[in-house]
């Protein structure tokens, strides 16, 4: 098991943005307070061609944090060997400050599903989770992060809370977490539950990186508000309180900004770093 003290130092406390490549020229010549990227694995597991090259560029002026969204870390299956394989190759030849991947299962026997579903909180998932991020661990060599879901219902068979499934997670496996405040504000929201209280539940002393991003609003059946984790759409303002109260508790971390779809012009994403460099310049070091 690698060791779980959690010094991470790899990406600097900085605001980063998830890396598009029609922003390659706009970062390059007005990155404002951007100290770091973000690449989603997927997109980046070819052998060449301009999107290889770009990345190759990039990594040369930026810290590189790479996001896995395929592995299917909470599948009741073997975790895909073939995907493994072009996962370390990736890890490799880049040689990241940082890889991640989502608690969510997006696989069934042969079936590939373009969702990360919620998984229940059992002993039985804890043990299901655990072995598959040792052996992504043990085959990057390197400490992986895992990032908190955003959820839309609670399994009735759960017996412990998310935080402490992720709290048991880091000391079976010595890994560290992603912290989406996004994330934390949706499944509050859904669940009727108090995002302050989870983050004071949180076990921060592992958190590598903070996300926070978009959502979409919507209503469920029963006209009750239902929040879409979309990463497509500006951070709203009571995802930016929620991240100082954070931050306040944290000290600061490596804080991305993600916008997935309907990605904007690069000044608008640059705002949204401004804002994030500000939230950040508010927290003792």
């Amino acid at each position: 098991m690698l060791d779980a003290s959690h010094n991470f130092d790899a990406l600097p406390p900085k605001p980063g943005v998830g890396y598009k490549p029609q922003h390659f020229n706009d970062i390059l010549a007005e990155p404002g307070p951007v100290g770091w990227l973000e690449v989603h694995a997927e997109n980046y597991m070819g052998d060449g061609g301009r999107p290889i090259a770009q990345l190759r560029h990039m990594a040369e002026r930026f810290p590189i944090s790479v996001h896995g969204v395929g592995l299917s870390i909470g599948g009741e299956g073997d975790l895909d060997a073939d995907h493994l394989a072009r996962l370390k190759h990736l890890v490799g030849w880049l040689n990241p400050a940082s890889f991640s991947e989502h608690l969510a299962w997006s696989t069934h026997d042969a079936h590939f599903y373009n969702d990360l579903l919620p998984l229940p909180y059992t002993d039985a998932t804890l043990t299901r989770v655990a072995t598959h991020i040792q052996q992504v661990q043990d085959t990057l060599g390197r400490q992986m992060l895992l990032e908190n879901p955003s959820t839309y219902l609670a399994f009735a068979e759960s017996d412990m809370s998310e935080t402490d499934f992720l709290r048991e997670i880091v000391a079976r496996t010595g890994c560290g977490l992603l912290l989406d405040v996004n994330n934390v504000f949706v499944s509050a929201t859904n669940l009727k539950t108090d995002p302050r209280s989870y983050i004071d539940d949180f076990p921060l002393d592992a958190v590598g990186e903070i996300h926070l991003g978009g959502h979409d609003e919507d209503e469920d059946d029963h006209g009750a508000p239902l929040l879409i984790d979309s990463h497509g759409a500006e951070v709203v303002d009571p995802v930016w309180a929620l991240l100082d109260y954070t931050l306040e508790r944290s000290g600061p971390r490596p804080l991305l900004v993600e916008w997935d779809t309907d990605v904007p012009d690069w000044p608008i994403l640059r705002a949204e770093c401004d804002r994030a460099a500000t939230a950040l310049t508010k927290v003792p070091a």
